[in-house]
């Protein structure tokens, strides 16, 4: 018995995907859940599991090619069959020779073609003249290099796909997302085309994932709507690195080895100071505020593809071992590939984290349609003044970017200021002050 394995559903507001790269070829063996075809999204990577053993059939889609939820992708036989030979595929889109219209006359140079299945220019001596190309068939021949889906967003917008082309599909054909990116740009003002980038030897052109390239949309799109602002502060870390050290072995023993980190106070902390300033866990929708009663923590973290926000749903309910065993597992499915995209969707509050990686300070961008994101970074040792006295302590620089537009200043500062005292005092956390 044969089984087709089909494009699943893709979480929230996704239609479609990417072939990134199959990851078994027609033919080979598979067994039950092993992964056989990886897509990318606009959010992440999925892989797409065999439902039975078997052995798989021939790939009803060719890698770099835009598949919509519910496309067949490749068909799993049963292993009892599968001593014939894996079918082949019928052409996707096979244009029938018969159909074409008829060369025209043959010349000397055309005879000489040694495959006449494949279209030469004639050769000739001198000029050859030729018809000028009608317009629709240049719109005709650019519809054709782009996916159905691309197809119809360019018919709808009345874009020539020239000015797409060539996309980021097998072959340059246009894909959805190409035709997203296209439309998403500001208008180009009326400037004289400059001139083409001449590469240098030593360089390497590679193109974006579809994923980096939606990161950096939504990113610019951000700025272009939110009348972004940040604020700082600073911590003084000393009574959240002393309770660590105090706490670090028991509380791993009392949670089957869940690691304490600073991030599950600076969460408790950011949601202690949410519930107190609402306006910066709302969101703008057209001309309505949507506050809510709920916290969403999404919390970035670097995977081999780019950042993702994995969120943490109904965090207020967590205790610090459920965040921290949530971000370990988080981040482990983030450097393997596999998270999933209902874990990236209905964030209501970021938190990223640059000290990991050596940063000192930074203005972190809104993750739209969220209203605030708190920047942490690196700790260091520095002087400060302290009840008259010049000490040593360990010091981070924390950064609130937020929507000027929904978010006071006065309502940014205090929650900064909330934040910082609670991972000053854990306490507070604690008892709820």
């Amino acid at each position: 018995m044969s089984v087709d394995i089909k494009v699943p559903t893709l979480g929230e507001s996704v239609t479609t995907a990417t072939i990134a790269r199959w990851l078994k070829q027609a033919g080979e063996s598979v067994a039950a859940d092993e992964p056989v075809v990886e897509l990318e999204t606009d959010k992440v990577s999925v892989e797409v599991a065999a439902p039975q053993a078997g052995v798989l059939g021939a790939h009803a889609v060719a890698e770099g090619d835009e598949v919509e939820v519910g496309s067949l992708l490749v068909v799993v036989e049963d292993s009892g069959s599968a001593s014939a030979p894996a079918p082949k595929p019928a052409p996707a889109k096979a244009a029938p020779a018969a159909a074409a219209p008829p060369p025209p006359a043959p010349s000397s140079a055309s005879a000489a073609n040694p495959n006449p299945g494949v279209h030469q220019p004639p050769v000739a001596a001198g000029p050859v003249a030729r018809p000028a190309t009608p317009p629709g068939d240049i719109a005709a021949r650019g519809a054709a290099q782009a996916f159905p889906s691309a197809s119809k967003m360019l018919s709808e917008a009345g874009v020539d796909p020239a000015k797409v082309a060539p996309g980021t599909g097998k072959d340059g054909r246009i894909t959805k997302g190409d035709v997203m990116a296209f439309l998403a740009q500001p208008p180009a003002a009326s400037t004289p085309a400059a001139a083409t980038r001449k590469d240098d030897p030593r360089e390497e052109r590679v193109k974006m994932t579809r994923l980096r390239r939606t990161i950096a949309r939504r990113l610019k799109d951000a700025q272009n709507t939110a009348a972004i602002l940040t604020t700082f502060n600073e911590v003084d870390m000393t009574a959240a690195k002393e309770m660590r050290a105090e706490y670090r072995e028991a509380f791993e023993k009392r949670h089957n080895g869940a690691k304490l980190g600073f991030m599950s106070i600076f969460a408790k902390a950011v949601i202690a100071a949410l519930q107190e300033f609402p306006a910066i866990n709302a969101e703008i929708d057209g001309d309505d505020v949507v506050y809510r009663e709920f916290v969403n923590l999404g919390i970035a973290v670097g995977g081999p593809n780019g950042l993702v926000v994995p969120v943490l749903r109904d965090a207020d309910q967590m205790s610090f071992a459920d965040i921290e065993r949530r971000i370990a597992g988080f981040g482990k499915s983030a450097r393997e590939g596999t998270l999933k995209l209902d874990e990236l969707n209905g964030g209501t509050f970021s938190i990223t984290n640059g000290g990991i990686y050596g940063s000192l300070m930074s203005t972190p961008i809104l993750n739209a349609p969220q209203s605030a994101i708190l920047g942490m970074h690196a700790i260091q040792d520095r002087p400060i003044a302290l009840n008259g006295q010049v000490v040593i302590r360990p010091m981070m620089y924390i950064a609130l970017s937020y929507d000027h537009r929904i978010v006071d200043g006065k309502e940014a500062v205090s929650f900064l200021v909330r934040v910082k005292q609670g991972v000053e005092d854990p306490r507070r956390l604690l008892l709820g002050v």
